[in-house]
């Protein structure tokens, strides 16, 4: 325990603390309670929360006392955005969201053994205080000129929208929520990400006032790319976490194409990878790089740890298999699916003419130019070589009944769908 503050900043998961000395001295004399807070704004987590997630880990690891929170109280309120007023869910589709992300948060923390995590939802003690209790108990030890000076509060402030009291008061629900994990489990350690920063030392400021104790924060840097653009954006957006709003292949490949620059710092955050491991991709990096063995460590890693061994197996049978590396036939509809959703296509039926195909989809200008990739080898069905130029696709081509895999060379794809 006495090395993870140091081992957290290697692999740049620390931004900013309260009191670096007085947190390294708490975690080398723990074990000490930890939390980080995951609000159900969406139905899924995404890249951000999984820097937490596996800050977590990496603390729990360590011989820590972990304790996560998904909001069902503060998930119907919503964290200020730096603009616009947030829309507010239901109250139907909060529960259902938090019962989601805690499926989700379950997957990273041991619940069981000599020093089980624990999960619990805010709403377990909010949903109870009354008005009076809230002004009373909670509102006194709060002064407004500190809630208006955090940034986004005044950020707000100063725009045309403003900024509503239902939003305002979000710092003082997370304050009450450390001020909870205090008393009830000894909670010492509050993380985030580094742009919750002034929401996290309310908590610190209310244990001060109420109950006279000091308390710690750990933030960790919000995550960029070595080119300046924003990292996580995909074409489908945000790098969600469940499998049915970013499919694991999707998930895979984004992690599999990270640049040279990239890859090494996030083998350090979102891995569990030794340093000698790192350092040694870090190596072949620098003398492999088309190889790409840091790429492939990374998506293994982090695809195993988000969607399990078995997903990530059958996402690397499918990538391979799209090149002729493994049997396409093996796939289940949602991989075909998944693998080839961003390939071009086109729609046939059985007993569509393969050279139709082909030029449906763009992989040749015309029919005499799939003549021509025919005649020259050139042109697959499945990775089956295409050897008669009138070839049609046959219910057995049909891969699910559905899927063509059409290829031309040894990398251009396709997909012909039976709609």
């Amino acid at each position: 325990m006495t090395d993870v503050l140091d081992e957290l900043q290697w692999r740049g998961l620390v931004a900013q603390s309260t009191d670096e000395a007085a947190l390294r001295t708490a975690l080398a004399e723990g074990p000490i309670a930890y939390y980080c807070g995951f609000d159900p704004t969406a139905p899924s987590l995404h890249h951000g929360h999984l820097v937490q997630l596996v800050l977590l880990r990496h603390l729990q690891l360590a011989g820590h006392r972990a304790v996560a929170l998904v909001g069902g109280a503060t998930g119907m309120i919503g964290d200020p955005r730096q603009s616009g007023e947030r829309v507010l869910n239901t109250k139907e589709t909060v529960a259902e969201w938090t019962q989601r992300l805690k499926a989700q948060v379950s997957r990273f923390l041991d619940f069981e053994g000599d020093n089980p995590a624990i999960l619990v939802d805010n709403l377990d003690w909010i949903a109870d205080m009354t008005a009076i209790d809230f002004l009373r108990d909670v509102g006194k030890h709060y002064r407004l000129g500190t809630m208006l000076a955090k940034d986004t509060v005044a950020r707000r402030l100063r725009s045309d929208e403003g900024i509503s009291f239902t939003e305002f008061s979000y710092q003082i629900l997370q304050g009450i929520d450390f001020l909870e994990l205090f008393r009830r489990h000894g909670v010492t350690l509050q993380t985030g990400g580094n742009d919750q920063w002034g929401n996290l030392l309310s908590g610190v400021e209310l244990i001060r006032k109420s109950e006279g104790a000091a308390v710690h924060v750990l933030t960790t840097p919000l995550i960029t790319k070595a080119d300046g653009t924003k990292f996580g954006k995909t074409e489908g957006g945000a790098v969600w976490l469940a499998p049915d709003m970013m499919s694991p292949y999707a998930f895979y490949q984004f992690w599999l194409n990270a640049s040279d620059a990239d890859v090494v710092g996030w083998l350090k955050i979102f891995t569990f990878r030794s340093r000698e491991e790192i350092e040694s991709l870090a190596q072949a990096v620098q003398n492999r790089p088309g190889a790409r063995e840091a790429q492939r460590a990374l998506a293994n890693d982090v695809t195993t740890l988000v969607h399990g061994a078995e997903a990530t197996a059958a996402v690397v049978a499918a990538s391979q298999a799209l090149f002729g590396r493994g049997d396409l036939s093996t796939l289940d509809g949602g991989t075909l699916e998944a693998a080839t959703a961003e390939l071009p296509r086109t729609e046939v039926t059985a007993g569509s003419a393969v050279l139709d195909a082909l030029v449906g989809s763009g992989l040749v200008a015309s029919r005499a130019a799939g003549r021509r990739a025919i005649a020259d080898g050139g042109a697959y069905v499945n990775n089956v070589k295409v050897v008669d130029e009138d070839a049609v696709l046959a219910p057995e081509d049909l891969l699910d009944g559905r899927y063509a895999v059409l290829r031309r060379g040894k990398k251009t794809l396709a997909v012909a769908v039976v709609a």
